[in-house]
């Protein structure tokens, strides 16, 4: 049975506003260097009939590598619905936006022909990275996602294949590369 992503809703039935409010003073760790703030954008059709456990795993690898997590999105593999909440991101002042789904070859897999339209610049050398890392890892979703990389405004949008292999090598190949980005373009903010 097909159940169809409500774009506002959380896992576990919590519902996220539609525009996503983000306080860094309530999730900010004391002590721990913050890598930059993180938004999770979910792009499925169904759910199959079990619980989604993509937002949680992805904002779990984010958490890990210093990235405070404001949101976790799912979205229907609509254009008009995937674009918002990457337009949602961006305006929010997230410093990386991690799309999970939408990336294979089917007809509704639309991830990176949106993401190039909101793109600023593309970072084709950390999408290969993550394709190459996919191979050795044997991650096939991974080796032919269309996934891009790049920047809009001062946010980084990266799209991930939905396998769970996929993600978790992706995040590790994407959250080191992600964080220099993101620190350079705190510095030019800075001049």
């Amino acid at each position: 049975m097909s159940t169809r992503f409500d774009p506002r809703s959380l896992p576990g039935g919590r519902r996220l506003q539609a525009d996503v409010d983000f306080d860094p003073a309530a999730t900010e760790p004391a002590d721990t260097p913050i890598a930059g703030r993180a938004m999770v954008v979910v792009v499925t059709d169904r759910l199959d009939g079990r619980e989604d456990s993509i937002g949680p795993l992805v904002t779990e690898l984010l958490e890990e590598e210093g990235f405070l997590v404001g949101g976790v999105v799912g979205v229907a593999s609509d254009e008009a619905e995937v674009r918002k909440a990457l337009e949602t991101a961006v305006v929010g002042g997230f410093d990386f936006v991690v799309t999970v789904g939408g990336t294979g070859v089917g007809p509704r897999d639309i991830t990176p022909e949106v993401t190039e339209e909101i793109l600023d610049q593309r970072l084709p050398g950390i999408a290969e990275a993550v394709r190459s890392s996919g191979l050795t890892a044997g991650a096939v979703d991974s080796i032919v996602s269309r996934g891009l990389v790049g920047v809009s405004g001062s946010t980084v949008v990266a799209n991930l294949a939905p396998s769970r292999a996929a993600i978790r090598d992706g995040m590790a190949t994407l959250c080191p590369l992600v964080s220099y980005v993101v620190a350079q373009l705190s510095a030019i903010d800075e001049w």
